[in-house]
């Protein structure tokens, strides 16, 4: 039974308005922007990691098998035999270099291009050709299957990887908005010296403008949502590059989150409006 300062025994109701006000407490620091971003970050280091050790490993194993068929049979330590161990490298370190930076612009939502993702593709099909070309010609199913995996996972990774970046950084947003947090935003107070004197006349004062705007924040999904909502109209096609093209600064998987909620709301959304006369002749009968 818990005591008080005076050590008297707490009733019941006071033990648990106690347990309510201690976790209230836990709960707003847990809630806390800055909390959640420091788990986030932890997060985020271990995922980084752990996808980082498997697309060496992957690229480590892969390098034998290139090897091998750039040799195609040459002997040992000759220099035919010394240039098929460039090849693998070569293509490794120009994939290894792309998912470096899209570490970097998946962390701030930056998009990438094009040209980003036909880089990885050719690297993943060049590699995955030279891995499996003699177990296709010989119709190996179980050396289809083992050379095979390790080129397509360490695709897969390089494709996960920017998006589980971008959602983690999203998570950091949502998690510094009021709905979430649970408190109201600050209002700035008035100057005291905007208000009028008591004995200066009643006359109404212009309240001053600020000198410089605010800073905008960072825009949120519902921003976007809100913008290409704003630009849609009955027989425009939703698709994540349509909301690019209205949202420029969206990424593509936010982009791509926005296209599915906007195509939820405009699916029992009238596909035209009545005109100017309808209504007239509606009006008139």
């Amino acid at each position: 039974m818990g005591t008080d300062a005076k050590h008297l025994p707490l009733s019941q109701a006071e033990r648990l308005r106690q347990d309510a006000e201690t976790a209230a407490e836990v709960r707003a620091l847990a809630n806390h922007p800055d909390v959640v971003a420091l788990r986030v970050e932890k997060v985020r280091t271990q995922v980084d990691a752990a996808i980082w050790v498997g697309i060496l490993l992957g690229l480590a194993f892969t390098m034998v098998n290139v090897q091998s068929f750039a040799a195609a049979g040459a002997a040992v330590f000759s220099m035919a035999w010394i240039a098929a161990w460039l090849l693998d490298p070569m293509v490794s370190l120009v994939l290894i270099a792309v998912l470096r930076a899209e570490q970097i612009t998946a962390r701030y939502q930056v998009e990438t291009g094009k040209w980003v993702h036909r880089t990885k593709w050719f690297a993943f099909l060049a590699t995955y050709v030279m891995n499996t070309w003699q177990s296709w010609a010989t119709l190996h199913l179980s050396g289809i299957v083992l050379h095979s995996v390790p080129p397509v996972l360490v695709f897969l990774a390089a494709e996960t990887a920017p998006v589980l970046r971008d959602r983690l950084t999203e998570a950091v947003h949502r998690a510094a908005m009021p709905a979430f947090t649970g408190q109201e935003r600050e209002t700035e107070p008035e100057d005291a010296s905007e208000a009028p004197a008591v004995s200066a006349p009643a006359k109404p004062t212009a309240r001053r403008k600020r000198s410089t705007p605010r800073k905008q924040g960072r825009k949120l999904l519902a921003d976007y949502l809100a913008e290409a909502r704003a630009a849609w109209a009955p027989g425009i096609e939703v698709t994540p590059a349509w909301v690019r093209s209205v949202c420029p600064d969206a990424s593509r998987g936010t982009s791509k989150n926005v296209a599915d909620a906007l195509a939820a709301e405009t699916v029992t959304a009238p596909m035209s409006l009545p005109t100017r006369n309808q209504l007239a002749t509606e009006e008139a009968a």
